[in-house]
Parts: structure tokens; sequence; C-alpha cells
């Protein structure tokens, strides 16, 4: 992909806030997003986020387009400069117990109830939270079309990035730090040798470990 001109750049960030413009009329506008629903170990995390439609992030963006670098360095602007940051997360033994879209329902909840101030109307990445009394507009590929949610989507993925960096630590041999609990080859084969830590989903590695 060519890099885009500063001009561009401000252009594609511009249209990034268009649904954030389109719903200004009902008060503070959060993104939400999650990451780590496919991850055979740990949590699902979910940020929620509030931008001021003034403040300018450049090269903001969906997190799965980014580097791991430009993430970094994205998380700690979005931090510095947001009216409101929330995460949450929901462990591997929860999800276990009440499966991955319901866990991923709750940390999206969670995440939504940390912000201070609390939104007036929500922009969430694809789904509906259910049973939640901020109104939602679930928007498909949500991460590459607002700015909003795009944040939030760095925000979750490097929070649960740099947790599994810190797991790796505590449960050797598992490559965590490397596949972020994903069901790489070398993961799958430390689970059979190895067998699973206490924050592995049970419900996803049955026939790895049966």
């Amino acid at each position: 992909m060519p890099r885009l001109s500063m001009e561009q750049e401000r252009e594609r960030l511009f249209k990034m806030h268009e649904y954030e413009r389109m719903y200004a009329d009902r008060g503070l506008i959060a993104g939400i997003d999650e990451a780590g629903r496919g991850p055979l170990f740990g949590p699902v995390t979910a940020a929620a986020v509030i931008l001021d439609p003034d403040t300018e992030i450049l090269y903001l963006n969906d997190s799965k387009k980014l580097s791991e670098k430009r993430r970094a360095l994205l998380y700690d602007e979005i931090m510095k400069k947001a009216i409101a940051v929330g995460v949450g997360m929901v462990s591997a033994r929860l999800i276990d117990d009440m499966n991955i879209l319901q866990a991923t329902y709750e940390a999206m909840r969670e995440a939504a109830e940390k912000l201070s101030p609390r939104p007036d109307f929500i922009l969430i990445d694809a789904v509906t939270i259910p049973h939640f009394d901020i109104p939602q507009l679930p928007i498909i590929k949500g991460d590459a079309k607002s700015a909003s949610i795009a944040a939030a989507s760095i925000i979750a993925k490097v929070t649960r990035d740099r947790l599994m960096d810190e797991y790796d630590k505590e449960y050797p041999g598992y490559g965590l730090a490397k596949n972020k609990g994903y069901g790489t080859a070398e993961h799958i084969e430390a689970l059979r040798r190895l067998g699973p830590t206490p924050l592995h989903r049970r419900s996803f590695i049955k026939h790895f470990t049966e």
C-alpha cells in the first residue's frame, strides 16, 4: 500500500470520523471493539474509547492493519488524547462457562461501564451488546470505518498482547509472546507435550489434548 501524503492522511482520517459526525447530536460517542476471541489461551479483551472529534490522531486505523510498533505509538497517543478509555476482560474460565460470544459481550459491557464520562451512544464493531441500556449502532468492519472503533481496537489489541508477553514468562514453552495465545503449530505441539495451563480455554483445546 503506497504511503499517503500528509494531506491524504488527513482526508482519510476525516472520513473515518463520518459516523461520529453523523451521530454527533446524540452526545458523547464511544467506540467499542474486542481482541482475542480466537486464541486458545487467556482472556478476551474489549476496549471502549471516547475521542474528542477535534483532536487529531494521525494513522489511526484497524489494529490489524498496523505494525506492532505503530500500534504501540498509537496506544500511547490515544491514552493521552482520548476523553475516556475503558478496558474489560473475561477470563478463560468464564469463557468456558458462558461461551466466547457471551464472554465477549461481557467484556464489552465492562469496558463501556468503566468510561467516565458515560457515553450517550455507542459505535461497535459488527455486533450489538444485548441487555445494555446505551443506544448502539453495529458497523460491519467498523474498526476500519470509525475512528472511535479503530482506537478501541488498538487499545484492546495492545492491552491483550502485552498481557500475553507477561504470561509468556509465567508459562514458558508455549510461545505466548510470539503467538499471543493463538493456535499456531508451535502452540498446539506445546499443548500436546506439556499439557494445558490453568489459563488455557478448555472448550477450545479439547481436540488437541484428548
